[in-house]
């Protein structure tokens, strides 16, 4: 256990309560509020050095000093060490303070010791603050969070307030800082922030740090925490890990959190009174103050973030990627049984044979790309507006590769509901380029039956045909407003007045 350095005055006061006052070491150590084990430690290095109770009137703090840890004295007249310089040097990669010393040795042969060497870095290491304490590696890691502060802007049409939230990004070995504002935490937010992030520091580190963010963190665990396959994805294509800080270790994020402390004063607090009208104009007004903020001198290095990242981090980061990441989401869906998937109201083909399984769908601005066990299976152009995207060779070559549902299995089903069910039925897939495109309609319209009975189902279907509104929302609105129990108006035939022309149409007599 280290001792206690303490100051002439309280040494003196052990040795007056020893000697003088005859008191215990614990009633001593309670007295000056030391421990007990400095007492003992201190009482041995005076009866070494001859001392006891009173001190001799003309020896000073200085001279005492010298007594008692004649050791240092003499380190003290050896040329000492730059510990700012040690401290820097040990950010780079392989460095240690064994080969800090050999150097300081080249230099002066008859320097300190090794341990002396080590101590000497220890203490000056306690004096600096607890980010600052740590050693990271130049062009190791990346600390990502968002600050508690929120900055307001204002929609000019509406006049709503919005908060945007605030990114932050702290390189750990230099400390430089990355800051801008964001409409939300939402994991394309919290991406495209990242995306930024690695072109302002021109390179990328080779771990990323983030808190545990649902955005970034599906679920937080100690040992095997699960990250967002988005993210993921943009990670491996910068070619950077991901390790998220442990869940109630602070000292895991600690570096971050300074930063977000040092946004939080030095650019934050002035943007206080600021109205703003965009998430633009933030970025605009944060850009002065953090550059100002990276270009301000260390209180107890030397240097700034700025000189540290040139001089420390630039030159070691990875390259940048020929092409920035673009975001894209992955979900999870069904293949339906006409071997189509739906994304926001649109249905995109998939070869017939993965009909009723599970795949992974990778959008992006521009395209769908459909993954069955990690295999490609499909790619489509993202289309923004309902409707099918069918491709021909994703269906089957004939009826008997895909007996399961055929136009004619769908008809015959409709017609135990009854004839104007499978008009109706044939209706609908005649209207679809594609028959296939129509069956999971028809389906629907079928499971009306199950919920509202047959005998509707075929009253609904006749208005509906009666209205030329052939498809699944007419019918189960029909249904739903009970309009099947009403009696159709004169006006409406019970039958549609206009001819369908299709290949799949076979005309009223072949129900009957």
């Amino acid at each position: 256990m280290p001792m206690e350095r303490l100051d002439m005055r309280t040494i003196k006061e052990v040795l007056r309560l020893k000697y003088s006052c005859r008191l215990s070491n614990v009633k001593i150590a309670l007295s000056c509020n030391i421990s007990r084990e400095s007492v003992r430690l201190y009482l041995l290095r005076a009866s070494a050095a001859g001392l006891s109770w009173p001190v001799p009137d003309d020896l000073d703090d200085a001279q005492l000093e010298g007594l008692l840890f004649p050791s240092e004295l003499i380190s003290a007249r050896l040329p000492q060490p730059d510990c700012q310089q040690v401290h820097q040097e040990l950010k780079r990669k392989g460095m240690t303070l064994w080969l800090l010393w050999e150097e300081y040795k080249a230099t002066h042969p008859d320097g300190m010791s090794y341990s002396r060497f080590c101590q000497l870095y220890r203490d000056f290491k306690g004096t600096l603050s607890v980010s600052m304490r740590q050693t990271h590696l130049a062009g190791e890691k990346l600390f990502v969070d968002y600050a508690g502060m929120n900055v307001l802007w204002t929609e000019p049409l509406t006049g709503q307030i919005h908060q945007a939230q605030i990114f932050v990004a702290v390189l750990g070995a230099s400390n430089y800082t990355y800051v801008e504002a964001t409409a939300s935490q939402s994991i394309p937010d919290w991406i495209g922030s990242h995306v930024r992030a690695f072109a302002f520091f021109g390179g990328v580190p080779k771990i990323l740090v983030p808190d545990n963010l649902k955005s970034g963190v599906t679920k937080a665990h100690c040992y095997d925490p699960q990250i967002n396959r988005s993210y993921q994805e943009m990670a491996n294509h910068y070619g950077v890990a991901i390790v998220p800080a442990r869940v109630r270790k602070p000292q895991d994020k600690s570096k971050v959190e300074v930063g977000v402390q040092g946004i939080e004063r030095r650019i934050l607090a002035q943007l206080r009174n600021r109205q703003f009208f965009s998430i633009h104009e933030i970025n605009q007004a944060i850009k002065p103050l953090l550059d100002e903020y990276n270009k301000r001198p260390f209180q107890k290095l030397a240097g700034s973030r700025l000189s540290e990242f040139e001089q420390l981090e630039q030159q070691v980061l990875s390259p940048l990627p020929t092409t920035a990441y673009e975001y894209a989401d992955w979900k999870k869906v069904r293949v339906g049984i006409d071997y189509h998937i739906a994304f926001e109201h649109h249905f995109y083909s998939v070869p017939y044979r993965f009909k009723n399984e599970e795949l992974d769908l990778r959008v992006d601005q521009n395209t769908i790309t459909c993954f069955f066990k990690s295999k490609l299976i499909a790619i489509h152009l993202r289309a923004y507006k309902k409707g099918h995207t069918t491709l021909k060779e994703h269906m089957p070559k004939n009826h008997q590769e895909y007996a399961q549902w055929t136009p004619e299995r769908l008809i015959h089903w409709a017609n135990q509901a009854g004839t104007h069910t499978a008009q109706l039925i044939e209706a609908m897939i005649a209207a679809r380029p594609h028959p296939q495109q129509a069956f999971r309609a028809c389906v629907g319209v079928m499971r009306l039956g199950k919920s509202y009975g047959n005998q509707r189902l075929e009253c609904a279907a006749q208005r509906a045909l009666a209205l030329g509104t052939f498809s699944y929302q007419s019918v189960a609105s029909i249904l739903k407003n009970g309009l099947d129990q009403k009696p159709l108006p004169q006006a409406l035939p019970s039958s549609p007045t206009r001819t369908l022309s299709h290949s799949n149409i076979r005309g009223a007599d072949y129900y009957h």
